[in-house]
């Protein structure tokens, strides 16, 4: 039981000195921030590489010292043992890219846990020195310049090299923690970071998740700049880069510049869905070559042919066009990919009373009692023909106000055959009473 109590002790005494150890660390970082900062605004040492370089670390340190020890991972228990005596100031249940977490603040950071009690994310609320990366680019820049026989270039392309790895870190945080717009500018950042001398790379992955944040926020012009970036620089994320693109144009009512863009991404990556998707809205608002559109219909359907919601739209663009026949087969093999897809009994349903009541529509304009008996037989075939699509859809939606109009729809149709049979008045009432809400 001694030796146990003695343990316990050695352990808070190492957990004690770990804290003031952080906590000093913080302030040490300050200070030779601040000497570094000094010699480098020295004009007797700000001549010198040396004087850059050290500045550059001391930047670098400090941008690094509010998380401490803490690291993504970590368990909270690892946490509290690390940064025993650091207590936080506060703690509430939030929820990060739709999970629940508990966020713990600290003093110049907060620390998110999940619910495996795994550290998921941190932000720093109270850095050491404002913009200390930027700052550190730019020193490090300058030790370049002063760099005339090239003997730390080495040196100088790996601390670039890391700064730009931890602005891409930090970017990824501030995502995860729905900052997009912080994550859009610090993926600016890395790009820029990785293609300062001497390093001199072009990093095509931040400048796209800088074009792709910023689509994320409707930012158009922001997007368009890095996004026609990577078209430049022979970037295209296997074809997004042309759909996000495709979005801007359409952001800035170009109609004709995104059909521009698509049709280059259809061209280069022709299994690309959201190319091929972009293209059918345009065909189908556009109403410009229905010959193209159901090529590209079929291009997609061939991609994914599981998708039933391509049989949907497509048999939505066959309506408009006046193919009714067509729409029909589209919506029915629909729900033959997938007999869970509502939408697809509901497309059919729809498509079926619609015919019906453009038969009933034409029966009522024809003289000859031959013709509009046929007309009456075809309209009385067609309206009960979306009873049974519709009743599916009715059991399938979860959405009250959806279902509401579905039954609205059968109370029509089932009202016509009531007299036929108890069940067709069974049906009536039932969905008769489910319009007037009881």
């Amino acid at each position: 039981m001694k030796k146990f109590v003695a343990i316990l002790a050695v352990a808070a005494t190492m957990c004690a000195a770990n804290a003031q150890a952080q906590n000093k660390d913080v302030a040490a970082a300050k200070a030779a921030v601040e000497k570094a900062q000094a010699a480098a605004e020295n004009p007797k040492q700000n001549t010198k590489m040396a004087t850059w370089i050290k500045y550059g670390e001391t930047l670098v340190k400090a941008h690094a010292a509010p998380t401490g020890n803490a690291w993504v991972g970590m368990s909270a228990q690892e946490f509290q043992v690390l940064a025993a005596g650091e207590r936080p100031t506060g703690e509430s249940q939030v929820t990060v890219g739709g999970e629940p977490m508990i966020k713990r603040s600290y003093v110049g950071k907060n620390l998110y846990f999940n619910q495996a009690g795994q550290l998921a994310a941190y932000e720093v609320t109270q850095p050491v020195v404002a913009d200390a990366l930027d700052k550190a680019v730019e020193a490090y820049a300058k030790a370049a310049e002063l760099d005339l026989k090239g003997s730390k270039t080495k040196d100088i392309k790996a601390a670039l090299e890391d700064i730009a790895s931890k602005y891409t870190d930090d970017a990824y945080m501030a995502y995860t923690l729905g900052k997009t717009a912080d994550a859009s500018v610090l993926f600016e950042k890395a790009a820029k970071a990785s293609a300062t001398a001497p390093l001199n790379v072009v990093d095509t992955s931040a400048i796209y998740n800088a074009g792709y944040t910023a689509w994320a926020l409707q930012d158009w012009g922001r997007a368009r700049t890095f996004l026609e970036k990577c078209v430049d620089l022979g970037y295209f994320e296997k074809g997004e880069v042309f759909a996000k693109l495709a979005d801007v144009a359409n952001g800035f009512s170009d109609a004709a510049s995104a059909k521009r863009y698509l049709e280059s991404g259809i061209q280069r990556f022709p299994e690309n869905q959201s190319v091929l998707i972009g293209l059918i809205n345009y065909y189908l608002s556009s109403g410009d070559d229905t010959a193209r559109l159901f090529e590209l219909f079929e291009n997609a359907k061939r991609n994914e042919p599981d998708n039933a919601s391509l049989y949907y739209v497509e048999g939505n663009a066959r309506k408009k066009l006046g193919q009714n026949e067509e729409a029909l087969v589209a919506y029915e093999q629909a729900v033959k990919v997938n007999p869970n897809y509502e939408w697809g009994y509901i497309g059919k349903g729809v498509q079926l009373y619609d015919m019906a009541v453009e038969l009933q529509d034409k029966a009522s304009q024809e003289m000859d009692d031959a013709k509009y008996m046929a007309l009456m037989g075809e309209f009385e075939k067609c309206l009960k023909g979306c009873i049974e699509p519709f009743e599916k859809a009715f059991e399938l939606v979860q959405d009250n106000g959806i279902k509401g109009n579905i039954a609205e729809y059968l109370k029509n149709a089932c009202f016509r055959f009531r007299s036929e049979s108890e069940e067709f008045q069974a049906k009536y009432d039932k969905y008769s009473a489910f319009t007037a809400g009881e």
